[in-house]
């Protein structure tokens, strides 16, 4: 697994609708919490590294996954496979498997999609959660128009560009391209390059290729690379498609309403330079659903909190936690 770097163990499972998925989890010690670390896109298990060094060395308990079309776990190349409530289920049954009764769960970019569903449908399994860049909610056309209005630009206009039928095939072919801006070495970039709708199929199919970030080594962008290498973007991309073509519809209008509200404590974290997932956002629309919560926003960062101020970031994750144990 993309974690195997730091000398911990993964796991190969097979669930019981047939997918496999490949997981870390080291075991808590005492009495400390377990974390649940879902990655974004486009990621994996690798996102969190800095974190289960951290966390594991201080005897908290990790579950961190390639979540579905990444890494070493299963890729289906139709978006119907990616449906929140089942992938919600399989961690259910996979924190089940792993004796785990409840955890800590944190979320960034797409895995905050991911938490919000786990949340709403098997709220049990969770004693806190940390919202990070993206607060619990789902990003949408109406959301392009709002933004657009607030900023001047459509923050999420790239979604068009990521429905395309040949969206995989242009970011597997100009996979540099597309690596330096998801992480670029200017975040400004996305107010020009990602967020306007046709600006990143503009970016992306003249390849164009900008220097890394300082807080992004070559090495790392090749671990990157490789660990992405093993599916291409038709699975990432399929996160998007899933969304964006209301295959989660029907399963969300069965919600209940009470489970639409985050009753355990919650963490939001943001920052001051991410240029899609707004933190202005964020403090918009967290006091609507969540119960019991703290915004904390890091000043001098971009979208990748955890990857940027890494130090930083895991010590909020050990603070909120020891918050919780007193």
């Amino acid at each position: 697994m993309a974690l195997n770097n730091l000398s911990v163990a993964g796991k190969l499972v097979q669930l019981q609708d047939g997918i496999k998925y490949a997981y870390v989890h080291v075991a808590a010690k005492e009495s400390k919490p377990t974390f649940l670390l879902l990655h974004g896109f486009p990621s994996s298990s690798y996102d969190w590294r800095f974190q289960v060094r951290t966390l594991t060395s201080l005897g908290y308990g990790v579950v961190v996954p390639d979540l579905l079309g990444y890494g070493d776990t299963d890729k289906p190349t139709e978006p119907e496979a990616y449906g929140l409530k089942k992938m919600a289920t399989d961690f259910v049954e996979i924190l089940n498997k792993e004796s785990i009764g409840t955890v800590i769960g944190v979320g960034h970019d797409w895995g905050v999609g991911l938490l919000s569903r786990l949340l709403n449908y098997f709220p049990d399994k969770f004693s806190a959660v940390v919202f990070v860049s993206v607060p619990y909610m789902e990003p949408s056309d109406a959301m392009n128009a709002m933004t657009e209005q607030l900023f001047g630009y459509p923050t999420f206009g790239y979604w068009e560009f990521f429905n395309d039928d040949d969206a995989a095939e242009i970011c597997d072919h100009h996979n540099e391209s597309f690596t330096s801006l998801v992480y670029p070495h200017d975040p400004e970039l996305w107010k020009t390059h990602l967020g306007p709708r046709g600006a990143a199929k503009a970016w992306i199919t003249a390849n164009t290729i900008t220097a890394l970030p300082q807080w992004l080594s070559e090495s790392e962008v090749t671990t990157h690379n490789q660990i992405l290498a093993k599916g291409g973007y038709v699975g990432p991309l399929n996160w998007y498609k899933a969304t964006i073509r209301g295959l989660h519809a029907g399963e969300d209008a069965l919600i209940p309403e009470d489970n639409k509200f985050v009753n355990v404590p919650a963490l939001v974290i943001l920052s001051d330079n991410d240029y899609v997932t707004r933190a202005e956002v964020a403090m918009q629309l967290s006091p609507a659903r969540l119960k019991n919560y703290t915004i904390k926003k890091l000043e001098g960062c971009g979208h990748w909190i955890q990857l940027e101020k890494r130090d930083e970031f895991s010590q909020m994750l050990v603070d909120f936690a020891e918050g919780q144990a007193n």
